[in-house]
């Protein structure tokens, strides 16, 4: 067992690791046998080292000799409103730190096995339609389809270094603290404006098995990072009541008044569609929590 690790054992860096995905995959990658360092504007830990875009700063020690970089650093989409300011602010914080990295692996010439960058579902628009969205559908023509494109286009650099790059377009991640659900559990649950809007959604386990998926296959490209069941914010939010032990209303809440709160953020409340897993299904991977239900049990 010992060399089989050993053999496996892969060096990799992670940007955002101290926010809410990264701490889980950290712990999931460390358990199977790698070594984790990663980049923070606050380094406490041993394997925590300093990075600075305003200065467009690296620890070097940080970059030397790792297999991999996987990329999640990023201003929180939903934490305020959307000003022009606040735009800027959410694409630079993706864009800037990818170029940064970029800079960086070059100039030291470093040779990655791979290079991982989150991205969103966003990526397709945020808009209520028929369609079932796949890798291969085109970009959303609004602030959501621009700052995903902008996000994967900085990661797709890499190739010009011959790096293997995989883009994990996510949902809504699921987890017992932290993130949406935190803010989801009113003590009574509504739906959102018209109810239809469905929501793409992944258990955070799922998703932090994904990015090691990508790892250890060798994965390059596009995947959307998301559950094969599909719910809207209606259905979503019954099964969230149950789960919690929580009241349902069967009134949602206005988009008028969500729009009123958040501004254009409102979007990614009031508009969503169905995202397919397909692909990510097709090449093996097997969804722990393929069904809601079964998500929220476990975390509740």
């Amino acid at each position: 067992m010992k060399v089989f690790l050993y053999l496996h054992m892969a060096k990799i860096l992670i940007t955002g690791g101290t926010g809410l995905v990264g701490t889980k995959l950290i712990s999931l990658l460390e358990k199977k046998g790698n070594r984790v360092r990663v980049l923070t504007r606050s380094p406490k830990k041993n394997n925590e080292f300093k990075w600075d875009l305003s200065s467009n700063y690296i620890a070097e020690e940080a970059l030397r000799n790792i297999d991999y970089i996987i990329h999640l650093a990023g201003a929180g989409i939903a934490e305020k409103r959307w000003s022009k300011d606040r735009k800027k602010v959410i694409i630079d914080s993706r864009v800037n730190s990818a170029n940064l990295l970029f800079t960086k692996i070059k100039e030291l010439d470093i040779s990655l096995k791979g290079f991982i960058s989150a991205s969103g579902t966003g990526y397709y628009g945020a808009k209520t339609s028929e369609d079932i969205f796949i890798e291969s559908d085109l970009v959303g023509s609004d602030f959501l389809g621009e700052v995903c494109n902008k996000w994967e286009s900085a990661a797709m650099q890499f190739k010009d270094l011959k790096t293997p790059v995989s883009l994990i377009r996510t949902g809504i991640v699921l987890s017992e603290k932290g993130g949406a659900l935190e803010k989801m559990r009113t003590p009574i649950i509504a739906g959102l404006g018209s109810g239809n809007q469905y929501l793409p959604w992944i258990h955070i386990e799922d998703l932090c098995n994904l990015y090691i998926k990508a790892i250890e296959d060798k994965l390059e490209g596009a995947f959307n990072a998301v559950a094969p069941e599909f719910h809207t914010s209606i259905s979503f939010s019954k099964i969230l009541a149950m789960s919690t032990s929580k009241p349902f209303t069967k009134i949602c809440v206005p988009g008028l008044l969500l729009k009123i709160v958040f501004g254009e953020m409102a979007t990614i409340l009031l508009e969503g569609s169905r995202v397919s897993s397909k692909k990510i299904e097709q090449l093996g991977f097997k969804f722990k929590y393929p069904e809601l239900s079964g998500a929220l049990k476990e975390l509740f």
